[in-house]
């Protein structure tokens, strides 16, 4: 009697391939010019949900510029986009909103005569019977900010304008959320806010990455960026030199990468 080759055979002690990740956002090869200064050149990099990637960098490095294009402010001389795996063409900043990217500059776009609620809706209020919803976009507003563990907020009916500079985020990251932003793009977040201020930030972006958002973190702080970073991906005039996980770098390398574009061992990457 016989039987087939792979009946009782011995395993080959090789564990499974783990399942290739599709990047929430890639960008391949993304090239910008303005007249004949080249601002981005060959840009190539990869942003997975649920992670939180920083976009280190020199002043003039070209950070403003990659946010910008895949906001959609800017449109890329060449190269690609992907998202969720299909090339996209973002034209303006409503082709970036409505694939789920959310882009928070430092002055946050935060009307200080409003309040927290209106700020949150604005633009997008909720109409019952032709009126305002004000019932359903305060349970909203609450709900929202308690799932993003925001406690420091006394009302939600409280003006922006009085709000501390940690709040002012928790409220922009807050409208994100209500717009199901799938990527949130934060420009410098902490700059110029106390170490209270900044914890609160930083707790905001462990948060949504906890709730599987992709976070794009830019920001000259590497004690922030060490603090909550899964991978670091470090611009040198206009490209970028290395993309690696924060783990793997400590501030003296990232600082290496920032103002020199490669590793004194010689390697542009870790």
């Amino acid at each position: 009697m016989t039987t087939s080759e792979n009946v009782g055979a011995r395993p080959s002690g090789r564990a499974p391939a783990a399942p290739e990740r599709t990047p929430l956002l890639s960008l391949k090869g993304i090239e910008k010019h303005f007249g004949p200064v080249q601002a981005l050149r060959d840009i190539n990099l990869d942003i997975y949900p649920g992670e939180v990637t920083a976009l280190v960098g020199d002043n003039g490095a070209g950070k403003s510029t990659t946010i910008k294009t895949i906001s959609g402010i800017l449109t890329p001389d060449a190269g690609h986009v992907y998202w969720e795996g299909k090339e996209v063409h973002i034209r303006g900043p409503r082709d970036a909103a409505a694939l789920g990217i959310a882009t928070m500059y430092q002055d946050l776009a935060l009307a200080d005569n409003l309040d927290i609620v209106q700020n949150m809706f604005l633009g997008r209020e909720r109409l019952r019977a032709g009126l305002l919803d004000e019932a359903s976009m305060e349970i909203a507003a609450r709900q929202t900010l308690t799932d993003l563990k925001v406690t420091t907020v006394r009302s939600i009916r409280q003006p922006v304008g009085s709000l501390s500079g940690g709040q002012r985020q928790a409220v922009a990251v807050a409208r994100a959320v209500l717009e199901d932003a799938k990527l949130v793009i934060m420009d410098e977040p902490t700059a110029a806010l106390g170490v209270t201020q900044t914890q609160i930030v930083l707790d905001l972006v462990k948060t949504l990455r906890e709730g599987g958002v992709a976070v794009l973190l830019i920001s000259h702080n590497l004690v922030d960026v060490f603090a909550v970073a899964d991978h670091i991906a470090a611009l040198y005039l206009g490209h970028i030199v290395s993309v690696s996980p924060a783990d793997q770098l400590d501030t003296q390398r990232a600082v290496e990468l920032i103002t020199t574009g490669a590793l004194s061992n010689g390697k542009d990457q870790p």
